[in-house]
């Protein structure tokens, strides 16, 4: 995962795994093992999943709680 925009500036190129999700941050970890809480709802993300393809996603769209993101409706965004 990587954050391609950020309204905090240095927030912006990190890159790593999320390790963990709340309904307002994402917990990732960089090459290093340094674990950052990134805010999702000023940020936009880029995951690369493992079969190569690559989404975008602005942050505010995802704030929900994991387990309570499955029910709701979403609209196409792309």
């Amino acid at each position: 995962m990587e954050i391609t925009h950020s309204l905090h500036g240095d927030l912006k190129g990190i890159k790593g795994f999320v390790v963990n999700e709340t309904r307002n941050t994402l917990t990732i970890e960089d090459g290093e093992g340094m674990e950052k809480i990134i805010p999702k709802g000023n940020a936009t993300f880029k995951f690369t999943l493992p079969d190569g393809v690559t989404l975008e996603i602005k942050g505010d769209i995802i704030v929900s709680r994991p387990e309570d993101r499955i029910k709701k409706r979403f609209r196409k965004y792309w």
